[in-house]
């Protein structure tokens, strides 16, 4: 028998490790930092920065975005923004910033700005490998969506509102199924590319893409890590 998922988390719950050492040393104001998008064939990196507030007893069941299904992730967003004290900032980087600079400066780029967005911010968790930029004081966490809260809250946030864009963009470029794909270079996607080639939103630095365009793109040379 399948056990039941949860309909809250209280503080005992392991995903709040992170955030109850954090409010016992002092801070109240915890950026949780992710992004949704990196992988896809097209369409914008968004990156989301969620703060939980301080003082609850009980939060909405948050876990790894890619853990939950589109229904659950709808319900738990919808749960985040009606939270009280919940804040969250989210960031757009489009496909030309992308092909630009290329998707590791863009998820820094658009982290940073992110944190940035919010203010009273006082530390953040941030998912992945350490990286320079973000400006304040950070802990980076591998696979920090299945491990804190608030980084959850903010690959929910994230995933949430790239795949409403996705699913506008669907009406805007029908032919190749954005609104299923989200972009991923699905079967029925690749087909769609082979045979249409690629649209305004497909990100040219990436293959196959950048193999059937000329001239290619050049990304300039950053680095913050």
């Amino acid at each position: 028998m399948t056990a039941k998922k949860p309909v809250v988390i209280t503080l005992h719950n392991p995903i709040l490790l992170h955030e109850k050492k954090l409010w016992n040393g002092g801070f109240r104001f915890i950026a949780g930092v992710d992004e949704a998008g990196r992988g896809p064939l097209a369409g914008p990196l968004v990156v989301a920065a969620a703060i939980l507030p301080y003082g609850k007893k009980t939060f909405p069941p948050v876990n790894d975005s890619k853990k939950l299904s589109p229904k659950e992730r709808d319900r738990i967003y919808a749960e985040l923004m009606s939270l009280g004290g919940f804040s969250f900032a989210v960031v757009r980087v489009e496909v030309d910033e992308i092909d630009r600079i290329n998707i590791f400066q863009a998820v820094v780029k658009g982290m940073r700005q992110a944190v940035e967005k919010l203010p009273q911010a006082q530390i953040a968790l941030v998912d992945g490998i350490s990286f320079k930029g973000i400006p304040l004081e950070a802990r980076f966490i591998i696979k920090g969506d299945a491990k804190s809260a608030s980084i959850a809250a903010a690959s929910i946030v994230a995933k949430v509102e790239r795949d409403r864009i996705m699913r506008e963009y669907a009406l805007e470029y029908p032919l190749y199924g954005f609104d299923k794909n989200m972009g991923y270079g699905t079967q029925k996607h690749l087909e769609a590319l082979a045979k249409h080639g690629p649209c305004e939103i497909h990100r040219k630095s990436y293959a196959p893409v950048r193999d059937m365009i000329s001239p290619q793109p050049i990304q300039q040379e950053l680095s913050f890590y």
